[in-house]
This record gives structure tokens, sequence and C-alpha cells, in this order.
């Protein structure tokens, strides 16, 4: 998901209750008449309750630490 696109998510679910299930989202999201790739993106979300609206942008984004091996020596 891109920067802008996240952006008008946190906007757009701005008035949700929180906490809030993946079902209230996708609810709150058609009542505010949400762009489909919004309703698309939160449909990808997991089944579960979500405290803050960075949960749910962490939870779309799949936020890990970039994972960085040691150099190898050179012989």
């Amino acid at each position: 998901m891109d920067p802008s696109t996240t952006a008008a998510l946190k906007t757009l679910l701005s008035g949700v209750a929180l906490p809030a299930e993946k079902a209230a989202l996708l609810e709150y999201a058609v009542r505010q008449r949400a762009e489909p790739v919004l309703i698309e993106a939160l449909q990808a979300l997991p089944g579960r309750s979500f405290a803050s609206l960075d949960e749910v942008v962490e939870a779309l984004l799949h936020v890990q630490p970039v994972r960085r091996d040691p150099p190898t020596a050179s012989s």
C-alpha cells in the first residue's frame, strides 16, 4: 500500500469508534462511500479488533524490520 492510500484510509476512518473489529471498519467505510481500493484494503485485514488507526495501517503494510545479513569475509 502506497503512502497516499494509507493517508486516505486514515482520513476516511478518522471518525470510527475504536477499538473496532474488521467488520465495523468495513461497515463504516461503506457508509462513508469509500473508494473501492480502500474497501479492498480493509477486506484484506485479519479478522480481529484494532485499537488504533495505526494498528490498521500496520496490519495492511505488514510492517517488519528490514533484515540485514552480516557482511561476509572475502578470501
